[in-house]
């Protein structure tokens, strides 16, 4: 049963933000193959802080993710994967293992550092999801890894009176704590399902960095049309204090916002520090069998 939250309070927002620019993923594969769009970019990690990347699978065809994502490893930042099609197996080597299938969220944190896979179980069938790499703040980045799976039925969902739904997967909206909160990036992470006409508001800080990606239908933000696979990079305007997203038909549309970190960023491949020496450091200790 999914944890429907009743009564709802009101979100008001005065000043919403506009669009700055919408951006088009870019096709790639990474794991063992597996074909995704990649829609948040490292020309964009600046702009977009703490959030270092976006990927976006989908897919009927069994050849394009049966290969999976085998063990490889991670450093310096937390990765949070939401399906919404399909079941994925994680295991890491700290001896965390869990299963990750529809509207389910797998949050793990790599820290000091973690090898992991991410494996189909399933042969046929279509498979679609999000993988987003949120960063870690300098203090924070050699801490001990952590992992947390969050079933789809722990993910509170609020039901508007407009019929929008939106899943709270991070963050708080209309009064409601989402299934994940962190102190420092604040992250917010909303899936907002319009099934028809409708307006979704969602009060903002003014110093988040927020974008949207559409992954069902078209949206409006600040009359600017956001279509099918785009992400709309929002604006961030010192006296704004949120976003009105509008549909005039049946949609899905991820909001994300957090607070920048404003720190340097150092990343090899899946590594991410603050330096380049402790990049040198996080491939020594990979190499010589130090992480967790």
């Amino acid at each position: 049963m999914i944890t429907t939250v009743s009564p709802v309070q009101a979100e008001t927002v005065n000043r919403p933000r506009g669009v700055e620019r919408v951006v088009q993923g870019q096709a790639t594969s990474d794991g063992a193959g597996v074909k995704l769009t990649r829609v948040l970019t490292r020309d964009l990690q600046r702009r977009l802080d703490p959030f270092l990347m976006l990927d976006n699978f989908g897919t009927d065809n069994p050849d394009d993710y049966i290969g999976g994502f085998p063990d490889h490893p991670h450093r310096g930042f937390e990765t949070v994967t939401y399906m919404i099609d399909g079941r994925m197996r994680h295991r890491d080597s700290a001896g965390n293992e869990g299963l990750l299938q529809n509207g389910g969220v797998q949050w793990m944190t790599a820290g000091r550092g973690l090898v992991h896979s991410e494996l189909p179980e399933q042969e046929a069938g279509r498979m679609e999801g999000f993988q987003l790499w949120l960063n870690l703040p300098a203090k924070d980045k050699m801490t001990a890894p952590g992992y947390r799976d969050i079933q789809s039925d722990d993910i509170p969902e609020l039901q508007l009176d407009n019929g929008v739904v939106a899943r709270l997967i991070a963050g708080s909206s209309h009064g409601q704590a989402g299934a994940m909160q962190r102190d420092v990036t604040e992250p917010v992470y909303i899936d907002v399902h319009f099934n028809g006409a409708g307006e979704f508001t969602q009060a903002l800080p003014p110093a988040l960095n927020a974008f949207i990606y559409v992954y069902r239908g078209q949206v409006q933000v600040g009359g600017q049309p956001v279509g099918l696979h785009r992400m709309a990079v929002l604006d961030n305007d010192p006296d704004s204090d949120g976003v009105v997203i509008r549909s005039d038909d049946s949609a899905r549309v991820l909001l994300i916002a957090g607070r920048p970190l404003n720190e340097p960023i150092a990343q090899h491949g899946p590594f991410v520090m603050n330096t380049q020496q402790e990049l040198f450091q996080a491939v020594a200790d990979y190499q010589a069998g130090k992480f967790a």
